[in-house]
């Protein structure tokens, strides 16, 4: 009889669990990186304008030293040369707020310089020396690195025309002279008469503010003997202010008051003669009797009136 050997179960191996492969998370934008984000601007482009604002502080040091130490002014210059040369000169020129001047005239100012190194550009330089022409009120010039100069012009704006030694001139609110005109190209603005008239303008501008009404009926203002307004109207007529600026506005509104109630103007009357106080004298033009040799002169008859 035969034995049986008894077998011993087959022991299983554990298996280990398998791992699960951790996720990493992935890192979430600052608050540095989301204010570039939201900015109207490419990265590359701030870092570029990074670069160039990092650049700007380095000249502005340098000079700023060699100014504190006293550096010789040939040293200087060769310094801001060397800058021009590494991409700092002016290569482009920006003018606005120019309507009246030749463009090519503020070029010619702006490009008188000894080098063309952004260091070296001298600003006030250029400002005052377009200052000396008549249409440039005032002028702002700056740098705008790396090879740019910027210029704002302010120009003059003509406010009258002014006559004086046969001569016809636009001049602005300060009585500027600006530039001469001819006759036939005269533009639709007053016309002041006389020597020193150009001076009185704003004076003028504030006469006619009292008599509105009358303002597009002047064709002329002459300034008489440095103290006092004569006014021609497009009918021919005149009327002579007096002496002082409140009392010829005075005497402008009580006469445009007049006008409204009795239409003194555009009767074939010469003159009106507002000199004195609350009196008027009129210059009207009658016809006499004719002559036996046929004489048609026409004669002069001054009335005078009360304005009270």
């Amino acid at each position: 009889m035969t034995k049986r050997t008894a077998r011993k179960p087959a022991t299983r191996r554990a298996v280990a669990p398998k791992k699960r492969p951790t996720q990493r998370r992935k890192p979430q934008p600052g608050m540095l990186d989301k204010a570039v984000a939201a900015l109207p601007v490419s990265e590359a482009t701030l870092r570029k304008g990074a670069a160039w604002g990092v650049v700007a502080l380095f000249v502005a040091a340098a000079f700023g030293v060699a100014s504190w130490f006293g550096i010789p002014s040939m040293a200087g210059v060769a310094a801001a040369n060397v800058i021009g040369e590494a991409g700092f000169r002016v290569e482009k020129i920006d003018i606005t707020g120019l309507h009246r001047m030749d463009q090519m005239t503020v070029y010619s100012q702006a490009l008188d310089q000894n080098s063309r190194a952004m260091p070296l550009v001298d600003l006030e330089g250029v400002r005052e020396r377009l200052l000396k022409y008549p249409w440039i009120e005032d002028a702002r010039v700056s740098r705008r690195l790396p090879n740019t100069l910027s210029i704002h012009i302010v120009e003059r704006t003509p406010a009258a025309i002014w006559q004086s030694h046969g001569r016809l001139m636009l001049v602005d609110t300060k009585g500027v002279p600006l530039e001469g005109v001819s006759r036939e190209a005269m533009p639709d603005l007053p016309l002041l008469i006389g020597d020193g008239a150009n001076m009185q303008e704003e004076a003028r501008g504030r006469l006619m503010d009292a008599a509105p009404r009358l303002k597009p009926l002047v064709k002329a203002a002459t300034w008489i003997g440095n103290r006092r307004w004569d006014l021609t109207f497009d009918t021919g007529e005149r009327v002579m202010l007096p002496e002082g600026e409140k009392e010829a506005m005075d005497a402008l509104a009580d006469f445009a008051e007049n006008d409204r109630k009795d239409q003194l103007l555009g009767h074939g009357k010469i003159s009106f003669d507002l000199r004195i106080p609350e009196r008027m004298f009129v210059c009207c033009k009658v016809k006499p009797a004719p002559s036996p040799v046929g004489d048609n002169a026409t004669a002069v008859v001054s009335n005078s009136v009360g304005t009270e």
